[in-house]
């Protein structure tokens, strides 16, 4: 399988099985829209004759040859070496865990997933037990792993700062006689950090996610207090102390959520690169298409275009020998990911599992309050193992739209609770996530090979 794409006035093909990328001139993007394995011994006439009003005859001819050796060189239209990884696709021993440790929160963003942080279910906090036992279940159901993850998570977790220290304090206390580490993180509205929970959390949290969407008017009409009144003013002086004091060895970075409001999100991202924030995620709002800031197909060349001012953009300020790193921009096209990690993506309901307030287990985060998906109780002592291996098996093979799409080895198969949830089916990808995803990778592959073509230069 071979995908092709015109950007910025390249011609892109990519060959999908072994992720090779190359930049092609116009007669071998022509001969490829009408040639295909099996391959004769000479270019077919027909296509000679079609291609002949623009190109020499002789040179259409060269190039055919050329496409046949690449073949031959399993260089293009390689073969799928993957599937057979799929075959083999067991449930593996969970390694993180969303730690739900507050269904509350201190703002009320008007977009959250979870109904503005209770889920549906009531406002309440974990109890430190709860919290315990969560810990002692990751331990227990992690198998040989030494490194396990656990973020915290809400509505807003600093609301239930007091359970977090114990919790941590608790987590490393069992390390060593569990043969464990663990790498805690925390994602927060940053709205109530003070001096002290600073230090705490570039203590003790390997990474942390700072919620904010971009410019103050874009801030301020999505992510609003319990009042209504905007955050940005608020939370801005805390994001800016934390990450200044946080040292160079510990990973943050900004994470956003662009809508309808603001399809120019470029000017976002620039905005956080102007404040000095060089870690960048800024999402689209996946909502019922209903929801006046919703993202619908109608909106995705106005989306598409921007990603690709983007790209220009931040093209531009890399060759200025300044840093950035957009995370949707991340892609490495010499090894990548596991094999594993390519089909089956972030683990939801297999390697990594949320935990409600009250114990609940859920595959991820998103399915919180889903009774459909509850997986079990920590405090009952219960772990639904076939529903685990559902989502064990829910790889790019077994999702029908996945398996013939070019873009598979690299969003894995989408997110499997925007495929329920917009869906019905983890199986089923979200057409909407999916056609954004895919302009991303398209910009981001081109991205990185301009910039292997320039260290090779």
């Amino acid at each position: 399988m071979i995908h092709k794409f015109k950007l910025e006035g390249y011609n892109v093909l990519l060959d999908v099985n072994s992720g090779g990328v190359h930049l092609v001139d116009d007669l071998t993007y022509d001969v490829l829209d009408n040639v295909e394995p099996p391959f004769g011994v000479e270019c077919p006439e027909n296509v000679v004759k079609k291609l002949s009003k623009s190109y020499p005859e002789n040179e259409i001819r060269e190039c055919y040859d050329e496409i046949v050796s690449l073949y031959e060189d399993k260089i293009l239209f390689s073969e799928d070496d993957y599937e057979k990884f799929a075959l083999a696709s067991v449930a593996s021993p969970v390694k993180a865990m969303c730690l739900i440790v507050s269904q509350d929160c201190n703002m009320r963003c008007k977009y959250c997933f979870a109904s503005q942080g209770d889920y549906g279910t009531g406002r309440r906090l974990m109890d430190l037990e709860t919290g315990k036992k969560a810990l002692d279940f990751l331990i227990e159901k992690s198998g040989s792993r030494y490194f396990l993850e656990v973020d915290f998570f809400g509505g807003e977790p600093m609301l239930n700062y007091d359970v977090v220290k114990q919790l941590v304090e608790y987590g490393r206390s069992r390390e060593e006689e569990a043969n464990k580490k663990f790498r805690f993180t925390m994602t927060t509205n940053g709205l109530i950090l003070n001096d002290e929970q600073i230090e705490f959390l570039n203590r003790e949290m390997n990474n942390i996610v700072l919620s904010i969407d971009g410019r103050k008017e874009v801030n301020d009409r999505m992510r609003v207090l319990v009042g209504g009144q905007g955050s940005y003013d608020k939370i801005l002086p805390n994001f800016k102390k934390l990450t200044a004091l946080r040292g160079k060895d510990k990973d943050w970075y900004i994470r956003g959520t662009y809508t309808k409001y603001n399809l120019d999100f470029s000017n976002d991202i620039m905005h956080f690169h102007d404040l000095g924030f060089e870690q960048i995620s800024v999402e689209p709002v996946m909502a019922d298409p209903k929801e006046p800031y919703a993202i619908t197909e109608a909106d995705l060349p106005k989306i598409f275009k921007e990603y690709e001012i983007l790209s220009q953009k931040i093209r531009k300020i890399k060759e200025e020998g300044k840093f950035i790193n957009f995370f949707h921009f991340m892609i490495d096209l010499d090894q990548g990911p596991c094999a594993i990690k390519r089909l089956r993506g972030c683990g939801c309901g297999n390697e990594y599992v949320a935990v409600s307030t009250e114990g609940d287990i859920y595959p991820c985060h998103q399915f919180v309050g889903i009774e459909e998906k509850k997986m079990g109780n920590i405090h009952e002592g219960t772990f639904d193992l076939e529903l685990k291996d559902e989502f064990a098996r829910a790889h790019v093979y077994n999702k029908p739209e996945c398996k013939k799409c070019w873009a598979k080895f690299y969003c894995s198969g989408g997110c499997n609770a925007n495929n329920f949830i917009y869906n019905g089916d983890i199986h089923k990808a979200y057409k909407l996530s999916c056609q954004i995803q895919k302009k991303r990778l398209e910009c981001a592959i081109l991205m990185k090979a301009l910039e292997l073509m320039d260290t090779a230069e």
